[in-house]
């Protein structure tokens, strides 16, 4: 084959969604993992998830299967965890968030929230009694961080613990909770003498309270709640032991964050393929809506910002692999991938014209779960200060 004819054959058999050929620097068990979820995805999610989403409900009837897939705690060693590695569990992330943010917020706070903080500061009975269960999909963890008041300042933390013998007593109240109304454990963070501390709080127990957010017009098939706690009396061995101070919260967004970085290019890529073969079939004045310079134009800023989105995700992924990721890097992903997608979902809901607001069209549900995407685990406005903190040396917050 001529040199002209391998550059031809390589223009026809380009991916829209893959224009630098990501996948090729992916190992075999990596397109292994992606594949396999993005079948579950497309045979399991995407014939449910618009009505789910009409009906305000999250899917539990998935989570077993999530489970079985291995996808949650996938990069935890031992305790039946998958012990994936980093870009495998980003991959995971892109595939289920092609399919909806809720369902990728659900593994991300199972997985990076809940189960990661117990295998990293949890005592051994704590990661034997939760982690295998949690791993099957038996056990639902949640991650009581956030306050009414707080949001992007956790160290004004009101909710506190005080030791009464071998027992401590929690009281205080958290806000935006995905999962809480379904979980059976949640890991609430409150201040302490010593500082602030992680809790595992068992559904049932007294005084704990878990009622569900309503009238959400953002992650509707995904249960976001409230938390009180009014009193809750907690066992010492119910106590995170390894991690006292903000460390402990902190270290657990920035692997929630990872995992965001990577998915929400999945939204995106749902989004910019629906638009490819509806401006292809689409027909004005004439020609097919695709003919016309303005949407390719379009077309092709969304492939330009994707494509970024992936080599960032996958950089950062090779550098947590590597043990040398910083904060600083994941904020920079964080924001970047998420302006994108957001960006990337009003555009083709604007291309769709009156389609664009009908769920039967997947930008108008992209676009609205991504308004909660930007702003959880730290907005844009505290990724962009991250990233000017770095570059000053000057803490602007």
């Amino acid at each position: 084959m001529t040199q002209a004819a391998t550059a031809a054959a390589a223009r026809r058999t380009l991916d829209p969604m893959d224009l630098y050929d990501v996948r090729a620097s992916l190992s075999e068990e990596e397109r292994l993992v992606q594949d396999s979820v993005a079948r579950l995805v497309d045979g399991e999610v995407l014939p449910i998830i618009q009505r789910c989403f009409e009906e305000h409900r999250f899917p539990r009837e998935l989570i077993p299967q999530l489970g079985a897939a291995g996808l949650l705690g996938s990069s935890i060693h031992g305790y039946d965890c998958a012990g994936l590695n980093s870009v495998s569990y980003g991959l995971i992330c892109q595939e289920l968030e092609r399919g909806d943010s809720g369902i990728r917020s659900f593994v991300s706070v199972q997985s990076s929230l809940c189960m990661y903080p117990i295998w990293a500061f949890g005592s051994e009975e704590q990661k034997r009694k939760y982690l295998p269960r949690m791993a099957r999909g038996e056990l639902i963890g949640c991650f009581g961080l956030t306050e009414p008041h707080g949001g992007s300042d956790p160290a004004n933390m009101k909710t506190h613990a005080r030791k009464r013998g071998g027992d401590w007593v929690l009281n205080g109240a958290k806000m935006w909770i995905t999962n809480g109304a379904i979980a059976n454990v949640a890991l609430v963070w409150a201040m302490t003498p010593e500082g602030i501390r992680g809790f595992l709080v068992d559904k049932g127990t007294p005084g704990f309270t878990a009622p569900e957010i309503q009238h959400k017009f953002s992650l509707r098939a995904s249960i976001t709640s409230s938390l009180f706690l009014d009193n809750v009396v907690v066992p010492d061995s119910q106590v995170l032991p390894g991690v006292v101070g903000l460390k402990g919260p902190l270290s657990c967004l920035t692997q929630a964050r990872y995992g965001i970085a990577w998915g929400v290019i999945g939204a995106a890529q749902a989004c910019l393929r629906q638009l490819i073969d509806y401006s292809g079939t689409r027909v004005l004045f004439g020609r097919p809506l695709a003919a016309n310079q303005a949407i390719q134009i379009r077309l092709a800023n969304m492939a330009r910002g994707i494509t970024a989105a992936q080599l960032v995700a996958l950089q950062l992924g090779r550098l947590k692999e590597a043990g040398t990721m910083q904060p600083a890097q994941v904020s920079l992903a964080k924001w970047n991938n998420c302006r994108m997608a957001l960006d990337v979902a009003r555009d083709c809901r604007d291309m769709l014209g009156g389609a664009g607001i009908s769920a039967e069209f997947v930008p108008i549900r992209h676009m609205l779960n991504l308004e909660s995407v930007i702003t959880y685990e730290g907005t844009e406005t505290i990724h962009q200060l991250t990233l000017g903190r770095e570059l000053t040396g000057i803490n602007a917050f």
